[in-house]
C-alpha cells in the first residue's frame, strides 16, 4: 500500500494539535524585553519561569482563525496579487510578451533559467527580497510552461533564487544589518568574505535548478504554448506591460529607498488592477470580474497561511517559546568552541520554524547567543553570519513562513510536492553553510 502524505491542511493542523500537547509539558517561561532603536530586544539574562497557560481543545480551534488575524496583511495581499495577475493575464499582454521571451531564446531555455536564479540571488543579497517575488511569480509560470518546464520551475527560480542570495546576503538590510547592529559590529563588515559565501551558494543553486528544469522538461510546450502566432503584440497590451514594468520597478525602487513593506505592495498593484484593466479595454465590470477569479484561484493557498501560522499562536499563547529558546542556547553552552559553531547554527535554523520573521529572529537570537558565542570562543561576525544561514535556508521551507506557502500558492503547488524538490538542495546548503561557519570560526573572522 502506497503511503500518501496528507493534505497541507490536515498536516498543519495535526502539527498544531501537536504543539498544543507539547504545552502541557514544556515549562513556561519568558525573557524580559527592552526597546532599542526602535527594536525590541531581548535581555539575555533575564529569563524566569512565569505562570503556565497549556493549550486546551479551544485553543486549538482558535488556532487557526487568531492565526488569519496575525497574517491578515499577508493574506490579503496574496489575494490581491492574484487578483491584480487574473486582470493582467487577462488582457493578453503577458502571454504576448512570453511568446517573443520564447521565440528569441528557443534552445536556450536553460541559460534563461540559469541567469534568472542569479538575478534574484542578487536581488536577495542587496535589499533582501522575499515577499516581493510574489508578484513575479505569475509571469515565471507562464514563462516556464512556454519553456517546457514544469510548476516547480518557476517557484525555484523566483523563491529559491531569492532564498539563496538571502541567506548568503552581503548588503542585505533587513539581515545583516539588523543583526550586526544589535551584536554592535560596524554596519556590513565582512563583506569580502560574505561575497565568497554569496557566489558559492548561489553556483549550487543555480545549477540545481537546472539540473532539474532539464528533468523536469516534458520534450513539448504547455497546452497553452502550442499557438505559434507572431501577431504583433497589440497597442493596448503594450500599454499595459509597460504599466507592469513600472510597477516592478516600483517594487524594487520602493523597497530600497522607501522601505515598502507589504501594505504599500498592496495598494501598488490595486493600482495596477484599475489601471491595467482600463487600459487594456477590459472595462469596469470585466475587470472586477476577473480581479475576483485571479483571488478566487488562490483563496487555497492564501488561507493556509493563516493556519501554519497556529503553531506559532500556541505557542506563544502557552508562553513556551521564549523557553525553547532558553533551552537550545543552554544546549549549546559549555560545548568546546568548533563545536558552539555548529550549536549555534542548529539552534537558528530550528527557531526559524518559531520566528520565521529574519529581522524578528535577529531581535530574538542575537541578544542571546552573541554573548553566548563570546564565553565559548566564537566570534560575533561568525554568530551573525550563523543566523543568516539559519534564517535564510529555511525560509523556502517552513511551513510557517507565510510569504513562501503564499509562492506555492501562486504556481499551484502543494508543499509536500514542494518539499520533495527541496529536501537535496536543503542538505546541500546546510552542509555548505556549516563549512563555511568552521572556516570562519578558524580563521577568527572578526572584527570581533
Amino acid at each position: 500500500m502506497k503511503l500518501r502524505v496528507p493534505h497541507t491542511f490536515a498536516l498543519l493542523f495535526g502539527l498544531v494539535v501537536v504543539a498544543a500537547i507539547a504545552t502541557h509539558w514544556i515549562p513556561a517561561g519568558q525573557y524580559e524585553r527592552q526597546e532599542v532603536e526602535g527594536r525590541e530586544l531581548v535581555l539575555p539574562d533575564s529569563y524566569q519561569r512565569v505562570e503556565g497557560q497549556p493549550a486546551g481543545v479551544i485553543e486549538v480551534f482558535l488556532a487557526y482563525p487568531r492565526g488569519l488575524v496575525e497574517t491578515a496583511y499577508i493574506v490579503f495581499y496574496i489575494f490581491i496579487i492574484g487578483g491584480a495577475f487574473g486582470v493582467i493575464n487577462a488582457t493578453g499582454s503577458v502571454e504576448a510578451s512570453i511568446r517573443g521571451i520564447v521565440k528569441a531564446c528557443r534552445g536556450r531555455g536553460e541559460l534563461v533559467v540559469a541567469v534568472l536564479v542569479v538575478l534574484f540571488s542578487l536581488a536577495g543579497a542587496t535589499i533582501g527580497m522575499a515577499e516581493e517575488t510574489l508578484v513575479f511569480l505569475p509571469g515565471l509560470l507562464v514563462l516556464t510552461r512556454r519553456l517546457g518546464y514544469d510548476d516547480i520551475t518557476a517557484g525555484a527560480i523566483g523563491l529559491v533564487g531569492a532564498g539563496a542570495g538571502f541567506s548568503g546576503a552581503f548588503l542585505n538590510p533587513f539581515t545583516v544589518g539588523v543583526a550586526q547592529g544589535i551584536a554592535g559590529l560596524p554596519l556590513f563588515s565582512g563583506v569580502g568574505y560574505r561575497l565568497l559565501v554569496w557566489s558559492v551558494i548561489t553556483a549550487i543553486t543555480a545549477v540545481f535548478v537546472v539540473l532539474y528544469a532539464r528533468r523536469s522538461r516534458t520534450g513539448v510546450q504547455s497546452p497553452e504554448a502550442t499557438d505559434e502566432s507572431e501577431a504583433a503584440v497589440a497597442p493596448r497590451q503594450k500599454a499595459v506591460l509597460g504599466l507592469l514594468v513600472l510597477a516592478l520597478l516600483a517594487v524594487v525602487i520602493g523597497a530600497l529607498r522607501w522601505q515598502w513593506g507589504i501594505m504599500e505592495l498592496s495598494g501598488l498593484f490595486i493600482a495596477v488592477t484599475v489601471i491595467g484593466g482600463l487600459m487594456g479595454g477590459l472595462g469596469a465590470s470585466g475587470t472586477g470580474e476577473r480581479f475576483l477569479e485571479g483571488a478566487a484561484a488562490i483563496a487555497g493557498g492564501a488561507l493556509v497561511v493563516g493556519l501554519a501560522r497556529g503553531i506559532l499562536v500556541i505557542f506563544d499563547g502557552a508562553n513556551v517559546t521564549d523557553t525553547i529558546l532558553h533551552g537550545m542556547a543552554a544546549s549549546v553552552s559549555g560545548l568546546p568552541a568548533s563545536i558552539s559553531v555548529a550549536g549555534i547554527y542548529a539552534v537558528q535554523v530550528l527557531l526559524n520554524f518559531l520566528v520565521p520573521s529574519g529581522s524578528g529572529q535577529a531581535a530574538l537570537s542575537i541578544p542571546i547567543l552573541a554573548p553566548l558565542g563570546d564565553l565559548v570562543g566564537v566570534t560575533r561576525q561568525t554568530t551573525v553570519l550563523a543566523y543568516q544561514f539559519g534564517d535564510g535556508f529555511s525560509n523556502v521551507l517552513t511551513p510557517t513562513q507565510g510569504y513562501f506557502m503564499a509562492g506555492l500558492a501562486l504556481i499551484g503547488v502543494r508543499w509536500e510536492r514542494w518539499l520533495r524538490f527541496i529536501w537535496p538542495l536543503q542538505l546541500i546548503w546546510i552542509v555548505v553553510g556549516l563549512i563555511f561557519l568552521l572556516l570562519a570560526h578558524g580563521m577568527r573572522w572578526g572584527p570581533f
